[in-house]
């Protein structure tokens, strides 16, 4: 059976092992065994892994040549993996092809995370041993689950990730066999020249995307996601939408753009409107050098990796799209719900995410062959060093304490002095990002010194939604308005976002406030203004 990734790429000398990769020289049933069973509980929900038989390996880098093995070895091999599968409790069997590289007969050994975890292995084949037990992976080796990791590993027990699990409401033939073939080509996997004379089915089976009983097989989540042109019929809200103000919000003016269709295609369309419509690079002389200064209003590789983050790590069970809102000086990209509790939010902030688990190990996985995505916690960092490196201010990350949702907020590198001259991107995206936006009050635009005592009334909420849409907040509550109609006056449409970025931090910083306090989410629900905001008003119309 073929295997859905290109194996010859493993040997080009960039690969390394890691928690799902291993080489290994010669036969060791105890050790393979062990490294399938690590494989099989998929601790890490990254989807499984892969050993490599026949391969030595040095400093985590597999020796080339290969040393091989020779072909009745890997019949024996195969024969007595059969054998090892039923001694794994419950019985698991991994997916086994002989491949050669460079002139060498290698076994490639393939264990997707099972759907029965968790799974024990014997700590020995000696025909006395009677002691059974968990293994994980930790970095490059399997070990024994013990302590705090096995009561874990115990406790996700059937909890298969969502993106890993049947949809009992699609079929078969839903899968379209036109994005299979061109991901499977993207990925140069040795699948892509056996789709034209199999069916969708076989194709499917041997990527993985299918589960249920053989005489009624059923596409995963993932499948449908990746592999359909519209996941929004199984998937509501899968989407990202970019919303530009070009003069604020409460501007007047708003950008919408939305953008669905397979996970691949709809990231990467949204990454290309964003680079074609947002980034500009500038280029400036310096009198102290003969080199020019050369610098982007945003580097694509931080906007790249925290919209990939988004889309890898959001929860497609929410009905909320991924939405990115381009203002003036920011790119604010938000997800539902928020990072795994296991990762402090401390430690991801300074750049040192270890995750304990991923909520979408298979759009993982796929992300991983199209090069979208390391899988190794590097996307904070990433997005850190060439905000670094660009001279950007500071990225910004903010979640709440229920981890509902997930905000990257990326500054804009201010704009040149008009000695530097624009060398890529659209004067349409120069000319937004120097638009300041204008509040009016009684037909008049709002003097600086009034927005200026506006946010040292209120530094938390205009520092989370800047002073404008405060004051536009502010003029706009003077009688009491519901939720729908404070959105509608600032051209927001999703509830969640107005809710984490604009209302919870006016209710905070005591710019508004709840009519009916003791029933929050009560139908009649409006807010009002604090005497607080009520006393800038009054100094505003004096």
């Amino acid at each position: 059976m073929p295997l859905p990734i290109n194996i010859q790429e493993l040997f080009t000398g960039r690969v390394v092992e890691w928690e799902r990769l291993e080489f290994k020289e010669g036969w060791n049933p105890e050790a393979v065994l062990r490294t399938v069973c690590a494989f099989a509980n998929d601790f890490h929900n990254w989807g499984g892994g892969y050993i490599i038989l026949g391969v030595a390996e040095k400093e985590g880098r597999p020796v080339l040549p290969p040393k091989g093995l020779e072909p009745e070895q890997v019949d024996a091999i195969q024969k007595k993996l059969l054998e090892l599968g039923h001694k794994l409790r419950p019985a698991y069997h991994p997916i086994c092809e002989p491949v050669q590289v460079q002139g060498k007969l290698v076994l490639v050994i393939w264990a997707p995370g099972g759907d029965q975890r968790p799974y024990k292995a014997p700590v020995s084949l000696a025909k006395d041993n009677h002691v059974w037990a968990y293994f994980i992976r930790r970095h490059s080796s399997s070990v024994e689950a013990k302590g705090a990791d096995e009561q874990e590993l115990i406790a996700l027990a059937n909890k298969v990730p969502f993106d890993d699990r049947l949809n009992t409401r699609a079929k078969v033939s839903d899968l379209q066999p036109g994005l299979i073939q061109s991901f499977l080509a993207r990925v140069r996997s040795e699948l892509a020249g056996t789709t034209a004379s199999r069916s969708v089915a076989e194709v499917a089976q041997d990527m993985h995307l299918l589960g249920g009983p053989p005489e009624a097989p059923m596409p995963l989540n993932v499948g449908l996601l990746f592999f359909t042109s519209k996941p929004t019929t199984w998937f509501p809200c899968t989407q990202i939408d970019i919303v530009q103000f070009p003069h604020g919000p409460g501007g007047g003016d708003i950008i919408e753009r939305s953008f669905t269709g397979p996970l691949d295609v709809m990231l990467q369309d949204a990454l290309t409107h964003l680079k074609n419509n947002v980034l500009a690079e500038y280029v400036r002389k310096r009198a102290d050098r003969a080199e020019a200064e050369r610098y982007w209003n945003l580097p694509y590789a931080a906007l790249e990796e925290a919209l990939v983050n988004a889309v890898y790590h959001r929860s497609y069970e929410e009905r909320e799209p991924i939405e990115v809102r381009v203002l003036a000086d920011e790119v604010l990209i938000q997800s539902f719900p928020g990072p795994d509790r296991s990762i402090p939010m401390d430690d991801l902030r300074a750049g040192r995410p270890v995750a304990r688990r991923y909520r979408n190990r298979r759009i993982g996985e796929f992300l991983k062959e199209l090069e979208l995505s390391e899988g190794r916690n590097t996307g904070i960092p990433t997005i850190l060093r060439v905000m670094s490196e660009n001279g950007s201010p500071v990225p910004q990350l903010d979640t709440d304490e229920e981890r509902t949702y997930f905000l990257v907020r990326l500054p804009l590198r201010p704009a040149p002095d008009e000695s530097a001259s624009l060398v890529v991107g659209t004067k349409s995206a120069l000319s937004e990002h120097q638009v300041t936006a204008q509040v009016t009050h009684e037909g008049k635009p709002l003097l600086d010194s009034a927005l200026v005592n506006l946010a040292r009334a209120f530094p938390k909420a205009s520092a989370q939604v800047t002073a404008q849409v405060t004051a536009q907040v502010v003029l706009n509550c003077q009688p009491p308005r519901s939720a729908r109609e404070i959105m509608a006056h600032l051209g927001l449409r999703h509830w969640k976002t107005f809710q984490a970025n604009y209302l919870n931090p006016l209710l905070e910083d005591g710019v508004l406030e709840r009519t009916i306090p003791d029933k929050p989410k009560s139908r009649l629900q409006k807010y009002r203004l604090t005497d607080a905001a009520r006393a800038w008003l009054a100094a505003l119309n004096t």
